[in-house]
């Protein structure tokens, strides 16, 4: 019997495999174009490299960030011919901080890099333009969050606190004094928690921290661990100093140490006033908020005699507006607590045409009995799953106008799909720059039965 051989390798069909790129290295590229997630896109030795921090027609060094077959991941180390259209990042932080990527655009590149990501899926997926476009939804570039996440991580090795913003392309943070795209009032909350914080007994129980701005200030701190009645009273003089509310995110739910505060924000051209707490979700940007809620009205055109459908509702975002409009609102969202929030606010501003209902909006609709007598209109702001499902059934709802707000335009397009073979056409569609300095996009649509 023959010796077997050993050493040998064989060779996976389609040749011999490339070698990986070790993350760290640093590469020269020229970039062709951008990608949808605004990243410049560039090719080299039959690798797609996707370069954050870069724009079409540069000459860069790049960092790789990760590989994965013919795919490499990198962020701009180094600029050697810059675009026309590139700016000085405004913040300190761009480049490490991984929260605004596009920031070396200007905002009305930014606006328009985001109009053509929305035309690209609708065209390429749906095989659709819409009759008309809208203008871009937007207000200020900077100082518009009004809400944000703050990452607090005990570093045992260094025995140090690290307090700020997740890095771009990881998990590490970024310490942070300043952040250009937080409400002015945030802002000195911002650059004095990190000392505030490294000042705790426990630092290592921390979890993250919150920072809330609407009808009050509020600061929420998550913690692992039972609080020192020192702590605590250092957690109520920061707060104290800065006009704020401190609320506790231990075991259960959040709650406000005082237990009479409560959160909320105003819609002011409705003259509304609508209550949350920690973990429910608002929309960042309260002026496109508003904004977007007028433009929803607009283009829905509510008749004082019609039924409307506000599906994954929230808060009552736009369900409470539409109310006012209307002879009755019938709002579904899928979480309960959302549900009974809603309906609280509804109370609360004296509304007493909305009726809410807890469904899950994953699934086809079912014979529910506040769908059985149909629909005018129907609004609908899903999450970024979108809401195939959902869509599936709105003909047979009889609803001949309907709102689509989306938060990812490839579900919405995915979605528009099956609109269209349900008969209704694509009358309008825009952005809303929810999130400037971002290449996140979230769109509205209007669509009417043929």
């Amino acid at each position: 019997m023959a010796k077997p051989v050993r050493g040998l390798r064989f060779q996976p069909s389609g040749g011999s495999r490339a070698a990986q790129i070790p993350v760290g290295k640093k590469q020269r590229l020229t970039i062709e174009r951008l990608a949808n997630d605004g990243r410049g896109i560039a090719f080299l030795e039959g690798r797609t490299w996707f370069v954050a921090g870069a724009l079409a027609g540069e000459e860069v060094e790049a960092r790789v960030l990760g590989a994965h077959g013919k795919v490499v991941e990198a962020r701009t180390e180094r600029v050697f011919s810059a675009s026309d259209l590139r700016r000085p990042a405004p913040c300190a932080h761009a480049g490490r901080c991984g929260g605004c990527s596009v920031q070396h655009l200007p905002h009305d590149e930014q606006l328009a890099l985001k109009q053509r990501m929305l035309a690209e899926q609708l065209s390429r997926v749906a095989g659709v333009e819409p009759e008309a476009w809208a203008a871009p939804l937007s207000g200020p570039e900077f100082g518009y969050r009004r809400r944000a996440r703050v990452a607090v991580r005990w570093d045992a090795k260094a025995k140090k606190l690290e307090v700020g913003f997740r890095a771009a392309g990881s998990q590490d943070i970024v310490a942070i004094d300043e952040c250009p795209v937080l409400v002015q009032p945030l802002q000195p909350i911002m650059s004095r928690l990190p000392a505030m914080l490294q000042r705790l007994s426990k630092p290592q129980a921390l979890g993250h921290v919150e920072l809330f701005s609407g009808s009050a200030i509020a600061v929420l701190l998550r913690h692992m661990a039972p609080l020192s009645a020192t702590d605590l009273e250092i957690l109520q003089a920061f707060c104290a100093f800065h006009e704020a509310q401190l609320w506790l995110h231990g075991e259960g739910e959040p709650q406000p140490v005082d237990p009479d505060q409560a959160l909320g924000y105003h819609l002011e051209p409705w003259n509304l006033q609508l209550a949350y707490r920690p973990g429910d979700f608002v929309q960042v940007n309260a002026g496109v908020n508003e904004a977007m809620v007028a433009q929803a009205l607009e283009w829905l055109a509510p008749q004082a005699d019609e039924r409307v459908l506000d599906l994954f509702c929230g808060l009552g975002n736009f369900a409470l507006p539409l109310a006012q409009n209307v002879r009755e609102v019938v709002a579904v969202e899928g979480v309960a607590t959302m549900v009974a929030r809603a309906a609280e606010n509804a109370a609360s501003n004296n509304l007493h045409n909305t009726r809410f209902f807890q469904a899950d909006l994953s699934q086809p609709l079912s014979d529910a009995e506040w769908a059985r007598e149909g629909f005018s209109a129907v609004l609908l702001d899903p999450p970024r799953d979108g809401a195939f499902e959902v869509v599936r059934k709105l003909a047979s709802l009889g609803a001949k106008r309907l709102v689509y707000v989306s938060c990812n335009p490839a579900t919405l397009a995915r979605d528009t799909v099956e609109l269209v073979r349900q008969g209704y056409r694509l009358k309008r569609a825009g952005i809303l720059d929810m999130f400037p300095q971002t290449a996140h996009v979230e769109a509205m649509a209007l669509f009417e039965a043929s």
